[in-house]
């Protein structure tokens, strides 16, 4: 075993692990990979190796030590194999049948996509992913022998990975935005008269899905300039809300190549990169952000035959695919499933009954930007290894690789910078006008698939075909501040609005959410920032909807029926927050503000464009509709939290909890709660946390290079045996963010400090940990 006797430098450790590998029997070169592996306070892997196929090893193996069957059941997934094991009716994290989601991957991540996706990267991250895969093959077998984790259930289904697999993750995950929302749509379109297609019942859910992508993977993020910052340096908070299980759930980790590469934040399951997180010279974060990043089709379809549709008149087939699904039946036995999978030149066909309907006179094709988009991986290596503020910039600018959230960042000197700069469809409003059919459902974009006018604009200097080049996009940088709470990039910083894009990209002409209101709140005037001030922003837990109503709705239960009363008790009681002592006056407000969402002209001042921080707000009671529409909601709370098992006296802490049952602060992103977290019903008046906080970072840069702390909301392990599943759950729960050991010396002085290094010349014992 190798072991550290004294502090080393990044230099010496460098050296140190070249010699120690050159001791090693001798291997091929594609399998020489050697690592070190030092795990601190909470079990946060920080790893070191001499090169890009060492990190991806000792990622792959740290991660699977920590989450060895959630990656093996996402690995799972994206492979379309779920029904081979458990059956077509069984269901996802994501509460799809096994059937839609193995006919929807198994199309999405063909042979052929995979491997142009994987012959496109650049060798470093081909050799990340290749030192990933071989390391969580190592974990795996070590863990086998051991025994197995329970989340892994028997483990027929769990496997060792490849290079391929990790990239079907990644297509997984650049699909979110888009086609990924469609999985029924597609995996059950079939033309007119071909038979019975997938149970209908299912579309409803995934309309939910898709109304729930903002809400379920929000994010807050203020980036603080030296005019600003208590030190004149930059100051960030990174505050993304993403799911608490599965594969969107963050893991935390430090990686460095000496001299070359040295960067901490948190990561994507299946990823040898950092996608949220700080160097030594800036700290950058992500948000979800408001673009469209693809568009319908509407097809006519050709009146002999509805599997050919009309181009400029001319009649041209649509191609199919056939895809095959393995099913497990009741019996034990496999059977083959097969659909067609059809596509325009536009993309693939999707169906939604009574929504987006194939019949004989139209059809529907999705296409999705970031189906062309092989440059993700490459576009996070190029920002963790980013020196400058300038350098993050043009490399998202020129490789265009952000899939579909807005980019914050700040570096030591106190520039701060947003870009909504992913990847859009090149549709402008000229187009939109000419092309797009005004009928179409909720806030889709669709266009005329019967005229090539109407093929996504093509530039020249965009990074792929029919995208919008990065001068069209919003950009900002300045010396005070940028924020973003999942709003259009209009009021980054409402001293310079950033207007005039494709409502596509950007609109300016809709009302500011909730959370983005607060953050202005809380940023405007000139007093100076310090760490302290951005993690009350999150830790305060206040509920910034109440401030604008709540003593409207006091007022009204002053002359409210008696059978209300027990409701404007807990309203009166309430002390306004998402806290975990904050009463059950909090679910009856969300019960509340939920029903009158429904109906706007219950506002007592609308929304102005011209004053979007202050508008819409107040409470409309003096109007006899509102008091009716308010007591009617009032009644249907009191209802609703009775049957549920909430006691009056019942604390937010009691009701809403991590799945360990450790309580869980915040609330609704709907009400303004900055530390949003969604929760669903959970069992006898209690709800679980299935989405919100997650990575939590505030990084303030100094003379002598970034001080951080933070925490992972859910903790580092999916495993319930494991130590690190709910320790920093609880932390969270105590508002303890700690600080995180970045520098050689924080990383040694931890008290938990230990340390492995690991080599794939050297498999046969097993690691410690």
């Amino acid at each position: 075993m190798f072991s550290l006797s004294r502090p080393m430098t990044c230099a010496s450790l460098a050296a140190a692990l070249v010699a120690w590998s050159a001791t090693a029997p001798a291997q091929p070169a594609a399998a020489d990979a050697s690592v070190q592996i030092r795990r601190t306070s909470f079990g946060v892997p920080h790893i070191v190796a001499k090169d890009e196929r060492g990190l991806g090893y000792g990622v792959g193996y740290a991660y699977a030590q920590d989450n060895l069957c959630l990656l093996a059941n996402e690995v799972l997934t994206v492979n379309g194999e779920r029904s081979r094991y458990f059956g077509a009716t069984g269901k996802t994290l994501e509460q799809r049948d096994n059937l839609s989601s193995d006919l929807f991957f198994t199309w999405l991540n063909s042979r052929a996509a995979v491997g142009a996706f994987l012959h496109a990267q650049p060798a470093p991250v081909q050799a990340l992913l290749a030192g990933y895969a071989s390391g969580y093959n190592r974990a795996l077998a070590e863990r086998r022998r051991q025994g197995l984790p329970a989340e892994c259930g028997t483990g027929e289904w769990v496997r060792p990975i490849s290079s391929q697999d990790l990239v079907k993750l990644t297509r997984r995950l650049l699909a979110e935005g888009g086609v990924g929302q469609f999985v029924e749509a597609l995996a059950g379109a079939q033309p007119p008269g071909a038979g019975s297609q997938l149970a209908a019942a299912g579309y409803a859910a995934a309309l939910a899905r898709q109304a729930r992508f903002a809400t379920e993977r929000g994010s807050n993020a203020v980036a603080v300039g030296a005019q600003r910052s208590a030190n004149g340096h930059g100051l960030l908070l990174a505050n993304p809300h993403f799911p608490w299980m599965g594969g969107m759930r963050f893991y935390q980790m430090h990686l460095t190549i000496p001299g070359q590469l040295n960067v901490m934040g948190a990561a994507l399951p299946g990823l040898p990169l950092i996608n949220i997180g700080f160097n030594q010279h800036l700290a950058w974060t992500h948000t979800v952000d408001t673009s469209t990043h693809f568009t319908l089709y509407r097809l006519q379809l050709d009146p002999k035959d509805p599997t050919r549709y009309l181009l400029d008149g001319k009649s041209l087939p649509l191609a199919r695919q056939t895809v095959s699904v393995a099913v497990k039946g009741e019996d034990g036995r496999l059977s083959q499933v097969q659909r067609e999978v059809y596509s325009s030149q536009f993309g693939p066909v999707v169906q939604w009954p009574g929504r987006l309907d194939w019949d004989t006179h139209a059809a529907y094709s999705l296409r999705d930007a970031n189906l062309d988009n092989t440059r993700v991986l490459q576009q996070w290596n190029q920002i963790n290894r980013a020196e400058s503020l300038a350098a993050l910039r043009g490399s998202v600018e020129q490789l265009q690789g952000i899939p579909w959230v807005n980019t914050i960042a700040v570096d030591q000197a106190g520039r701060a910078l947003y870009l909504n700069q992913s990847v859009v469809p090149y549709v402008d409003q000229q187009m939109l006008d000419s092309c797009s059919n005004p009928q179409a459902p909720g806030s889709l974009v669709v266009l005329d698939g019967s005229r090539s006018a109407c093929q996504w604009k093509v530039d020249a200097q965009a990074a792929q075909p029919g995208i919008f080049p990065a001068r069209l996009l919003p950009s900002l940088e300045r010396e005070d501040y940028v924020q973003n709470s999942n709003d259009p990039a209009w009021l980054a910083n409402p001293a310079q609005p950033l207007t005039g894009f494709s409502p596509l990209v950007s609109r300016s002409d809709q009302p500011l959410g909730m959370r983005g209101r607060f953050a202005l709140q809380r940023l405007q005037g000139k007093a100076r920032l310090g760490v302290d001030d951005l993690q009350r922003m999150v830790t305060d837990d206040e509920v910034y909807l109440a401030s604008l109503v709540l003593p409207d709705l006091l007022q009204w239960c002053q002359g409210a029926s008696a059978d209300v009363q027990a409701l404007c008790t807990s309203l009166a009681n309430w002390d306004g927050k998402a806290d975990l002592e904050s009463g059950v006056g909090l679910v009856h407000f969300h019960n509340l503000l939920t029903a009158l969402a429904e109906h706007p002209d219950s506002w007592r001042v609308a929304f102005d464009p011209a004053d979007p921080q202050h508008t819409p707000r107040g409470l409309a009671v003096e109007q006899a509709a509102v008091r009716k529409r308010v007591h009617e909601a009032a009644l249907a709370s009191l209802q609703q939290v009775a049957e549920s098992g909430m006691a009056p006296q019942v604390k937010w802490g009691q009701v809403q909890q991590a799945v360990d049952g450790t309580p869980v602060p915040g609330g609704p992103q709907a009400l303004g709660v900055y530390n949003a977290m969604y929760s669903v019903p959970h069992g006898q008046g209690k709800r679980l946390v299935v989405s919100g906080t997650s990575y939590l970072q505030l990084v303030s840069f100094t003379d002598k290079g970034p001080e951080a702390r933070g925490l992972l909301a859910f903790s580092q392990s999916s495993e319930s045996a494991s130590a690190h599943a709910s320790d920093q759950t609880k932390a969270f729960a105590a508002k303890q963010l700690a600080v995180i050991p970045f520098t050689e010396a924080q990383i040694k002085a931890d008290p938990q400090y230990r340390e492995v290094v690991i080599s794939e010349a050297d498999k046969g014992a097993v690691a410690q940990h």
